[in-house]
């Protein structure tokens, strides 16, 4: 009799196996902490001085729901979230530790998930962003302009100024 059902039983946890397979790849897709602006709109700010050590820069627009809740230490598990660097690299984050402060201050670090390589740490104050992201040799930072807008920054490190 135990015989007779064994094929059942097979059929079933194989069954299961697939069912959690499929629902393995059934991930929501991963949402951008930043949008690049395509329209500048006026700063009210001169002019960058020429800086020999940037390499390409672009001004970006924060995600600032997505914002609040990457800095939200207890916020876990946080949803898939990418950068858009140059060149349509769309790098997803691994967050390996965020430090929040009293003060509206979070400190947030961690590398990126494959086959993307490097690492990144950001600080975040209120509703400003500021970072440096670290991509194989290149070298990326982002300086805050004004409203949830950043300028997202390629440094040459060679041609960078001593602190």
């Amino acid at each position: 009799m135990a015989q007779r059902f064994r094929p059942i039983l097979f059929a079933a946890v194989l069954g299961g196996l697939f069912v959690q397979i499929a629902w393995a790849d059934d991930r929501p897709a991963p949402k951008s902490l930043w949008q690049i602006v395509t329209t500048l709109p006026p700063t009210g700010q001169s002019s960058m001085p020429s800086r020999p050590w940037v390499l390409r820069e672009r001004e970006i627009l924060l995600d600032l729901p997505l914002l609040h809740v990457l800095k939200d230490a207890g916020a876990r598990p946080l949803p898939r979230i990418t950068i858009e660097l140059f060149d349509k690299s769309n790098p997803e984050l691994d967050v390996t530790s965020t430090v929040s402060r009293i003060n509206d201050t979070a400190v947030i670090r961690g590398t990126f998930k494959p086959p993307s390589v490097g690492n990144f740490t950001f600080v975040v104050t209120g509703n400003v962003l500021t970072g440096t992201i670290q991509m194989g040799d290149r070298l990326y930072k982002t300086e805050h302009i004004a409203n949830s807008r950043l300028r997202l920054v390629e440094i040459d490190p060679g041609k960078m100024p001593p602190d």
